[in-house]
Order: C-alpha cells, then sequence, then structure tokens
C-alpha cells in the first residue's frame, strides 16, 4: 500500500512499512505503547489484535495489560477469507467426503498447517474439530506460504490458508478449495463456485480482521486524516485488483462503528479460546 499512496499523493510523506511479527505481533504491540500519541505511526494488524493480548500478558507504561482498546482505532479495511485445501489428487473432493474421511480416520492422524500457535487457523481447526467430533494434528509454520507448500509436498492432509496464500498452487492444479469459512460466496469470477462451509453442511463461519490503528492517545485530527486516505485508497484500481485476485472482502468502518463491530470480535474471540480451552 505505501507505493500507492506516494503513487496517488495521498499523504504529504512517504510511507515506510517496517515488519514487527516477533511474537505473533507483540513486538508491533509494544512500539505502539511506547509512542503513545504519536500522529506519525500507525499499525496494520489482523486478528492477532485480540489472540496475542490474552496469550501473552503485554504491559502498559502505567502497569496494566494491554488490550487492544488502549489503541486508537482507525479503520477496518478488509476482511480476510479462509478456504479449505487439500492436495489436487486427495481422494476428496467435496467437504462431506473429506468430512466423512476425517470421521473414518485414526484421530490425531490427520495433520493440518497453519500459521503460528493458537492464532486464527488453529481456531479454525479446533472448530471443524467440534463440529465433527474429530481429533486433527496441528502442524505450525512461520508463515502462509510456507503452510501452503507443506500441503503441496503432502507433509500435511489439509489446510485453512487464505485465497492468496493458496491461489497460485490452485491455478497450477497442485490443490483443491472444498469450502470457504465465509457467510456468503465471494462473488468474483475466480472464487465464486467455492461453496460456503454452510452451504456444503457445517455451520462454521470465521473472517479475519485487516484493519489500522493508531497508537494510544493519538489526535484526534491524525486519526481522521488516515481514515480518509485508506478510503481513497481502497478505490484506487490496484487495490480494487488486490482485493480480486486475493478473494478479500472489501469491509471499510471507521468510528463508532467500528468501535462496535470490535468489541463484538472481541467477545467472539473470547469465546472461541475457551472451547479451545486456551483461556479460563
Amino acid at each position: 500500500m505505501a507505493p500507492l499512496v506516494a503513487q496517488y499523493k495521498l499523504a504529504p510523506q512517504p510511507f515506510i512499512p517496517v515488519n514487527r511479527a516477533a511474537g505473533a505481533g507483540a513486538q508491533a504491540f509494544i512500539y505502539m505503547i511506547e509512542r503513545a500519541g504519536d500522529p506519525h505511526q500507525i499499525l496494520i494488524t489482523l486478528d492477532n489484535l485480540f489472540f496475542t493480548p490474552l496469550n501473552q500478558e503485554l504491559k502498559m507504561g502505567d502497569g496494566t495489560r494491554f488490550e487492544w482498546r488502549d489503541l486508537t482505532p482507525i479503520a477496518r479495511l478488509l476482511l480476510d477469507n479462509f478456504i479449505l485445501w487439500v492436495p489436487a489428487d486427495a481422494p476428496y473432493k467435496t467437504l462431506a467426503e473429506f468430512e466423512r474421511a476425517a470421521k473414518a480416520a485414526p484421530r490425531g492422524s490427520i495433520k493440518m498447517a497453519g500459521t503460528g500457535s493458537r492464532q486464527e487457523d488453529e481456531i479454525i481447526m479446533v472448530l471443524l474439530e467440534q463440529a465433527w467430533g474429530v481429533d486433527f494434528t496441528y502442524v505450525p509454520f512461520a508463515g502462509g506460504g510456507a503452510v501452503a507448500a507443506a500441503l503441496v509436498g503432502k507433509q500435511v492432509e489439509f489446510t485453512v490458508n487464505n485465497p492468496l496464500e493458496a491461489v497460485g498452487h490452485w491455478e497450477g492444479g497442485r490443490v483443491r478449495p472444498l469450502a470457504i469459512f465465509a457467510a456468503r460466496r465471494v462473488p468474483i469470477a475466480k472464487w465464486k463456485d467455492i461453496p460456503t462451509m454452510r452451504e456444503a453442511g457445517t455451520p462454521i463461519d470465521y473472517q479475519m480482521l485487516r484493519g489500522v490503528f493508531g497508537t494510544p492517545n493519538m489526535p484526534t485530527a491524525a486519526a481522521v486524516f488516515y481514515q480518509t486516505m485508506f478510503r481513497q485508497l481502497l478505490e484506487t484500481p490496484e487495490m480494487e485488483k488486490f482485493i480480486a485476485d486475493g478473494g478479500f472482502d472489501k469491509a471499510y468502518l471507521a468510528g463508532a462503528d467500528l468501535v462496535r463491530w470490535l468489541e463484538q470480535k472481541d467477545a467472539a474471540v473470547k469465546v472461541l479460546m475457551q472451547k479451545a480451552g486456551w483461556i479460563k
């Protein structure tokens, strides 16, 4: 996005992306905490905004435990979708066939690769386990590309990669999508024929935040500037293509509506983590 900001002159200064991925985003959250009030620092984050503060105890300057409410919510940009992928030559061609195979297999014998631990991929696996009454084995990898490669290499039986991470392997005939974890199909030619989990018989939905946050106590004028900038950015042809190619849902939200959505998402994540036995 940074090159597009410069190309369309959406900001008076260039944006410099810095990846602070350590600790499932913990390093990035600490960086933002330490720069409270700074109008020139923003964070683009995923659902680790909810998972990481529950999995790790991060401290604010006053000693209280960090949570997403300590940051300044700016905008929700997109919602990431997740797809259940299997190797292209797998014997199951539908979700129902995969479910039957999972139920017939010895517990733990079917492996799923995912990014990190106790985050989105693993929680989706737990939801499947609970819905079908099965046990899978979770195999964590450092990133979505490695996860997709593990499926292609037959190290695991399935993944829930987001579309962008697996589309190249799908177009190359190496993987097959069985269903998408969204409330509705992605209405774009490349993705529209993939059924939702509900359509395929398993009522599970899960989408992931791609949102922008400011430092704690960021000046209101700065937050409003970023809201306007990112709304304009989403309307560029390049972003429209990125959204279509990656099977994302464009889902801009800001202000009080965003805060309400974040509260609902936070509550839902806590329930999921409790069901998984990760928190009390």
